[in-house]
């Protein structure tokens, strides 16, 4: 799932959209994954020229990404399709000063405590050997692409960048996750729960482990047909109004109840309980691997405290206006 937060790059996207021509590109790239400029010129009659240009207004958007054949020219290239749903967020539109993104390995866990089936794997190879919860220590994890395991859970220390006058509006994860099933099961539930500051603040269903049809957009070569291939792309968003995932509310827990501040850790947890009522396993896709070719994405919004103040003033002004049209009528 893609998400446009800023004013420009929702306008980019607005433009992508707005002609029939490229919406039907961006459904036949996706229906036919690898397709080829000269194939889409075929396809819709229209001159490679043409091709071109409409391409270039979808990957301006991050719609598409165009990737070279290996040994072939450019009227080899093939295209695909990044995200398969997009959300226009509302949440700072206007206002892109007062937001940080920081993208954080997979790998850069602080804690874990997993049972097999579990692995965990770079874009070369895997890193020692599967179902030995050991190599999840080992160092060349901050290389990871791709880890599973069964029960149990993996933690992130997130980034404060906080200042002193600041105050927290959203969070916001982004990641590709997807059941543990034995080799690739597509109907496969997963509870996944999540835990901010060792808070509970919602649970997710997994529907499988995918991969019975068709590799990962992105997963290398060597990694078995057999093995689980791509996930789902999650958004994961906590604020006054409760946690979400993809705009869905998973629970009441708000932005302010977590009383988050400069001098407090942000700790993220993700894990598959063993008295969850589906117990599928936990898969989680790095950059390299799967169908996005991201790590988790990490967003904080919020203002200033003078804005806030601001903010109250208004309010306080309009409430005694208010109050002093009535008398006055």
């Amino acid at each position: 799932m893609r998400e446009y937060f800023t004013k420009k790059d929702t306008l980019l996207f607005a433009k992508a959209i707005s002609s029939p021509l490229r919406l039907d590109i961006l459904h036949y790239v996706f229906k036919n994954k690898g397709t080829s400029l000269n194939d889409l010129a075929d396809t819709f009659n229209v001159s490679r020229a043409a091709i071109t240009q409409h391409l270039k207004i979808l990957t301006d958007a991050d719609l598409i990404e165009i990737k070279p054949l290996f040994g072939n020219k450019e009227a080899r290239k093939a295209c695909y399709v990044k995200e398969d749903r997009f959300v226009i967020s509302l949440v700072n539109q206007f206002n892109t000063d007062n937001f940080y993104e920081v993208d954080i390995p997979i790998g850069q866990y602080i804690a874990h405590n997993i049972t097999p089936t579990c692995g965990i794997a770079t874009t070369d190879n895997l890193i020692g050997k599967e179902d030995n919860s050991s190599y999840f220590d080992d160092p060349e994890r901050m290389n990871a692409s791709i880890l599973w395991f069964n029960t149990g859970f993996i933690e992130y220390r997130l980034p404060n960048y906080l200042e002193k006058d600041d105050n927290i509006l959203e969070l916001q994860l982004t990641m590709e996750i997807s059941s543990e099933a034995p080799g690739v099961a597509e109907n496969w539930p997963s509870d996944i729960s999540f835990y901010f500051n060792n808070h509970f603040i919602g649970k997710w269903t997994s529907p499988g482990d995918y991969g019975e049809n068709q590799r990962g957009i992105y997963t290398p070569e060597w990694w078995q047909d057999n093995w689980n291939q791509y996930g789902l792309l999650k958004l994961l968003s906590i604020n006054e109004h409760g946690t979400f995932i993809d705009g869905k509310q998973i629970s009441d827990i708000t932005i302010s109840s977590l009383k988050l501040t400069k001098d407090v850790p942000f700790l993220f947890k993700m894990a598959v309980l063993d008295d969850a009522k589906h117990k599928g396993g936990f898969t989680l896709f790095g950059k390299n691997f799967g169908n996005y070719n991201q790590d988790i994405k990490f967003r904080v919004f919020y203002e200033k405290k003078k804005t806030l103040i601001l903010k109250e003033l208004t309010s306080f002004f309009l409430f005694f206006q208010s109050i002093f049209f009535n008398i006055t009528i």
